[in-house]
């Protein structure tokens, strides 16, 4: 990966309203309950005409739309829609909707509910590999290396180069002219269509300089698209300025909170948290109002509630999640305590993708039901089906004092080394020059002129026009309670969110749970 170029793109800003993002995350496949993989793919065309082998599963999406804004989110970041074999990640086609999920009228309808209700609309871009059936791939591979066809793809030698060592995952050359154009038209098609924003999926691989000139172009004509960038390592604002994505994936962090919390080591926590304080300084000098991705669990991780060897503790990974600065983003089914285990083989992600019912209200249920096996999705499993409802009660309240506190996005963050030990942190959040109006810019609004659901609760500010005072989450993973360090303004027991034991004393900071104090 190139972390940085020898010619910055040309300036821009990120669209004012990621600074009130807070993301629910679905992997549309799995979710939907579409099979793993086409069975419609024979000889040299797929698909046949317009309309055969549709299946109108995307829809099912609509049904937890209001779900997504009563968790407090407004950005509904899907992964992968368009046509391709299996997961999503091998394109055949991105200007058509896989037809497991159905087609442009279910995706205008999705929109149509997006719009109703507040809430931004992102896809994911696959663009820098594609299936080796793609129509572009099987051109370049009959041409071979050297040739104008040929070259649109990256080699390995007389090879095709393949994505991570995955054969039937063919790179693309981005610095292709004709490449450019298409992922040029097809990113602008969607956004024409009601998309909001783009995550770039493997953006690290063809690395900054190679998207520069292509967001560039798609900025100009969409200045108001997110722009988000799939990094794991690296100096992640080095490279948003470098490719102009608005938004990078801060995988550091999310290492460090699940593993910090496992092992009971909070002292790693806190180095991570000084590592995104110095990114969130880089972002912040850049002065184009960049800002990371933080999370706890996506499509490609294990569950966060699989990672802790005490479910208890997701009491703290949720309130990292929620109040940390960056833009947060919720896998679905996390907030009832979903659990299932990534594994390094073939298959191996289906367990994290798996298939929801039509609405919240049948997720125990959904846990209770056996894999429908073959080329179903897996079925969703929970931690704790009982606890589902306090787990789901618990994000909403820590995602509405996010809301609340707008000035979070753009906070400061320092651990107090006084006072930290393996199981002890006070981390303590504190405005920033020009982040307390954080949510001054105008909210999205419905048709007839109304704040959207998504975002009324979020019209808060200090009445007095001044600063906010800062704010601490303390984390407390060991087995007693201990005196807050301050008036309590939201506390989470772990024990009481998993088992219904009652919440702590008042004025505590519960064992194996949060209290966030001012």
């Amino acid at each position: 990966m190139t972390e940085t170029a020898p010619a910055a793109p040309a300036p821009h800003a990120a669209p004012a309203w990621v600074r009130d993002a807070i993301c629910w995350q679905v992997y549309p496949l799995g979710f939907c309950g579409a099979p793993r993989h086409r069975e419609d793919l024979t000889g040299e065309t797929y698909g046949g005409a317009d309309g055969e082998n549709v299946v109108h599963r995307l829809r099912r999406l609509t049904g937890w739309l209001d779900h997504l804004v009563a968790l407090g989110a407004n950005v509904l970041l899907l992964n992968p829609i368009f046509d391709s074999v299996s997961h999503g990640y091998d394109t055949l086609e991105h200007r058509r909707i896989d037809p497991r999920l159905g087609d442009e009228e279910d995706f205008d309808a999705l929109v149509a509910g997006c719009r109703e209700r507040g809430i931004r609309l992102v896809l994911d871009g696959v663009f820098n590999h594609i299936s080796h059936l793609h129509p572009t791939a099987r051109r370049a591979i009959a041409a071979g290396p050297g040739t104008e066809e040929g070259d649109r793809i990256r080699w390995a030698g007389t090879s095709p180069y393949g994505f991570e060592g995955n054969d039937d995952l063919v790179e693309v050359d981005l610095s292709d002219p004709v490449i450019q154009d298409r992922i040029v038209e097809i990113m602008s098609r969607w956004l024409e269509r009601g998309a909001d924003g783009w995550r770039l999926d493997a953006m690290y691989a063809a690395g900054a300089e190679a998207w520069a000139p292509i967001l560039e172009r798609v900025r100009a004509a969409h200045p108001e698209a997110w722009i988000l960038g799939e990094v794991i390592h690296g100096e992640y604002p080095a490279f948003a300025a470098a490719s102009g994505a608005d938004s990078i994936t801060q995988y550091e962090l999310w290492k460090a909170i699940w593993s910090s919390l496992r092992d009971g080591n909070l002292f790693e926590l806190a180095h991570a948290l000084g590592r995104h304080q110095g990114f969130l300084d880089q972002f912040r000098e850049a002065g184009s109002g960049a800002l990371p991705l933080t999370f706890v669990g996506n499509h490609d991780t294990t569950r966060i509630a699989s990672q802790l060897e005490d479910g208890r503790d997701l009491a703290a990974a949720t309130a990292l999640l929620a109040l940390l600065p960056g833009i947060p983003a919720v896998y679905a089914g996390d907030e009832f305590g979903a659990a299932a285990v990534k594994e390094e083989r073939e298959g191996g992600d289906d367990a994290i993708r798996p298939w929801f019912p039509g609405s919240p209200d049948e997720v125990v249920a959904a846990h209770e039901a056996a894999d429908a096996g073959d080329e179903s999705p897996r079925s969703l499993q929970l931690l704790a089906p009982e606890a589902a409802g306090r787990i789901l009660e618990a994000h909403q309240r820590l995602l509405s004092l996010r809301r609340r506190e707008r000035w979070l996005v753009t906070a400061s963050v320092a651990v107090d080394e006084a006072t930290l030990t393996n199981t002890w942190a006070q981390i303590v959040l504190t405005p920033t020059a020009g982040g307390h109006d954080a949510g001054a810019n105008e909210l999205d609004t419905t048709a007839d002129g109304e704040p959207a659901a998504a975002d009324r609760a979020a019209d808060a500010t200090d009445p007095s026009g001044e600063r906010p005072a800062p704010l601490t989450l303390v984390l407390n993973l060991g087995d007693e309670a201990l005196p807050a360090p301050g008036a309590v303004l939201e506390a989470v027991s772990g024990a009481d969110m998993l088992d219904a034991v009652g919440p702590a004393a008042e004025g505590t900071v519960p064992a194996h749970g949060i209290a966030v104090v001012r």
